[in-house]
């Protein structure tokens, strides 16, 4: 899925197939790397694990360690990216049994799995690795603004956590199955185990977000795309500075506007009003084209998944119509999605 990058020496691989962990996690958005996985490599996932308490379920069999790896499971995938990137304490007896039944830990979270004395003292006993997403390549280079060549698509968002992997996945398989020359370039943790690499932005030195962003979409042919993985929002008290360093560096020529209509606040800042589409797109153009003076959108992408099929389909309309340009939800996929494609594309 994803060409080679400059910088990465060697890819990080991941055992396959997948325990997913839940841990006690009552919100669905925290999930997000267990939903990710679920839907977007499901051949790749045996099941998926909760504590007490947890309310978020993939739709995938609840089962033990000892059960996946009955099952053929290599790794139990944290599938948690909660605020901070933190461990729960109360993971940490779940995670040494599943070591002890003979999986793996892989986690996208901020904290290092060997700083954890219980996980590296299981790890040795059981022989098992415990591997962390959220290492970035050494030696990122600061970025420089320079003009590449090749075509590239970013995904945007008014927040966090609402659809800029799904939508940019989504559009490169759109691209791909086109007959067009694409690659996905993941930026999150989950993106990096669907596609098999990338660079999880989130964990770079803020001087080197752009460097970072540059070495993801390195020059490539002139009718080659990268679909590039967004991160965050500009308009997120916390998490605007890799927005915008991966906006600089990407020097996307489209992008689209991922956005969550029934999310009134920034999620996990409830003092913080959602700006509005409109919003996102005359900042996104404002602050992109210091380094492509060519940047447009291209559309809309729209989580409607807590919708019914008729209310998603009149939003999608109605929204098109106001902001005069394609709106779609790429999950549900259908006309919409191909005039967005089209609009992307033009």
């Amino acid at each position: 899925m994803n060409a080679p990058l400059p910088l990465v020496s060697e890819s990080l691989v991941v055992p396959q197939p997948y325990l997913l962990f839940l841990g006690d996690t009552t919100e669905a958005s925290f999930a997000k790397t267990a939903f990710g996985l679920a839907h977007w490599a499901p051949d790749q996932c045996v099941g998926e694990m909760a504590l007490p308490g947890a309310t978020v379920t993939t739709g995938l069999a609840r089962i033990t360690p000892a059960q996946a790896r009955d099952a053929g499971a290599q790794s139990l995938v944290i599938g948690v990216a909660n605020q901070g990137g933190v461990l729960g304490a109360g993971w940490i007896e779940a995670l040494v049994d599943a070591m002890d039944a003979g999986l793996h830990i892989v986690s996208g979270l901020h904290v290092r799995l060997s700083s954890v004395p219980a996980l590296k003292e299981a790890a040795t006993r059981n022989d098992r690795r415990l591997i962390d997403i959220r290492t970035p390549p050494a030696d990122l280079p600061v970025g420089t603004g320079r003009k590449r060549s090749g075509k590239r698509l970013l995904t945007v968002g008014t927040d966090c956590a609402l659809g800029k992997k799904y939508t940019a996945l989504a559009l490169y398989h759109a691209f791909t199955g086109r007959g067009l020359y694409a690659d996905f370039r993941a930026t999150g943790q989950t993106g990096i185990m669907i596609a098999g690499g990338g660079i999880p932005m989130d964990a770079v030195v803020s001087d080197f977000e752009a460097g970072a962003a540059e070495v993801l979409s390195p020059d490539a042919p002139a009718q080659h795309w990268d679909l590039i993985e967004g991160q965050g929002s500009i308009f997120n008290p916390s998490y605007a500075a890799v927005s915008l360093g991966l906006l600089h560096g990407s020097q996307p020529d489209v992008f689209v506007v991922c956005h969550d209509p029934t999310r009134k606040t920034i999620l996990g800042l409830e003092g913080f009003d959602l700006p509005t589409i409109e919003e996102v797109i005359e900042m996104t153009i404002r602050l992109g084209s210091r380094t492509n003076p060519a940047i447009r959108c291209g559309g809309v992408s729209l989580n409607t998944s807590s919708l019914s099929d008729g209310d998603a389909e009149k939003l999608l309309a109605d929204e098109s119509a106001r902001l005069g340009m394609p709106v779609a939800d790429p999950v549900r996929g259908g006309p919409a999605f191909e005039a967005l494609v089209d609009a992307c594309l033009a």
